[in-house]
């Protein structure tokens, strides 16, 4: 059985997913907020279950804060686009704004890109790079269980901003379009920030994106 529990976590109410096979055990985590350890740790902890992998949506602070903890307590291995890579070995010069808090430089395992298809517990995550918030933007498709992880791509009536470095409002626009719209109407959508929504919702009824902004 496949187990999905999300938190919202830290100053700017960041998402967290984590998914569990329930069968074998093993979890993967979509992105890793501040805050965020005590929920993911105690949700593992009482399934029984462990944490193998981290995909990360991408990598600004408010998405990574905890990362290093995480890797260090369970060895998960990170998956992350090389565009976004920079942040990662970087991450106090590229916070945009002064942290009142460190972060720790986390080396990934796998670079990911377009069109890979990332194998975990027991489930494919099909990788669409989807810049325009980040230069290495990503979404997470489950086509098992019909859903998407969007991070800051797309959220319900809205989209992820791009007045920040590596933001472009365009190319934002052009990969939500040609890339989750051409997936199923009644895929779900999971953002990095807010509800749940769906693909075919967005298409009709979002402001930046729906089908009447054409």
């Amino acid at each position: 059985m496949i187990d999905v529990k999300s938190f919202e976590c830290g100053p700017v109410a960041t998402m967290t997913y984590l998914v569990t096979n329930t069968d074998i055990k093993k979890s993967v985590v979509i992105d890793v907020p501040p805050e965020s350890m005590e929920d993911l740790i105690g949700a593992v902890d009482a399934l029984d279950s462990q944490i193998t992998d981290v995909l990360l949506t991408h990598t600004h602070w408010d998405h990574t804060v905890d990362l290093g903890p995480l890797v260090k307590k369970t060895g998960a291995r990170v998956h992350v686009h090389q565009d976004d890579l920079y942040r990662l070995l970087d991450p106090m010069r590229h916070t945009i704004w002064p942290l009142p808090f460190e972060m720790e430089k986390v080396v990934p395992n796998e670079i990911i890109e377009e069109g890979d298809v990332i194998n975990v517990i027991g489930l494919d995550f099909r990788v669409l790079h989807t810049p325009g918030h980040t230069e290495g933007g990503v979404c997470f498709v489950d086509h098992k269980y019909h859903r998407v992880f969007v991070g800051d791509t797309l959220f319900k009536r809205s989209i992820g901003r791009t007045d920040l470095p590596g933001g472009d409002t365009e190319k934002l626009i052009e990969s939500i379009r040609s890339k989750l719209f051409t997936l199923p109407d009644h895929y779900v959508a999971m953002p990095g920030h807010g509800p749940v929504t769906t693909i075919g919702d967005e298409k009709l009824q979002n402001p930046f994106v729906g089908m009447d902004q054409s």
